[in-house]
């Protein structure tokens, strides 16, 4: 639990997204219905946030085959393979956005796009958000190639 801590501390100081118009995002019944940015994902730089050290940084807290060659996979989190069966890319695209208004308080999972309502960010961070709205898309994408 307190490596985990520790690594959820180094994705808010390592990445936090660029100066862009953040958008107010709404999650309703655990789903974002538009797309952040209008146009569709990138899978291929969504893995690179994924398991990106300075991104996102996904791959500290979960696991999946299809980056079985990289070190250091996460278990606090669930194993993302075939995350793209259990989950639509409205919840998916929630999920990422902020965890816990889909789980509850009780999630570990950082919120990536939200800059209002989060406790302990230190003061340089905030009003700023841990991916842009496009590497939220680029994720979702990415996840969305995870199935059985």
């Amino acid at each position: 639990m307190r490596f985990a801590a520790l690594v959820l501390s180094g994705v808010f100081m390592a990445s936090v997204a660029s100066a862009e118009e953040i958008k107010k995002v709404e999650i309703v019944d655990g789903a974002v219905q538009a797309s952040l940015t209008g146009k569709p994902g990138d899978a291929v730089a969504g893995a690179k946030v994924f398991k990106g050290r300075r991104a996102g940084n996904c791959l500290a807290c979960h696991g999946n085959k299809d980056m079985s060659g990289e070190q250091f996979h996460g278990e606090t989190g669930p194993i993302m393979d075939g995350v793209a069966d259990r989950y639509s890319t409205e919840q998916l695209r929630a999920i990422v956005v902020n965890s816990k208004k889909v789980f509850g308080d009780h999630t570990l999972m950082p919120a990536f796009y939200e800059v209002d309502r989060l406790s302990r960010v230190a003061k340089k961070f905030e009003g700023k958000t841990v991916l842009s709205a496009q590497q939220v898309e680029d994720v979702v994408a990415y996840l969305l190639t995870l199935k059985e």
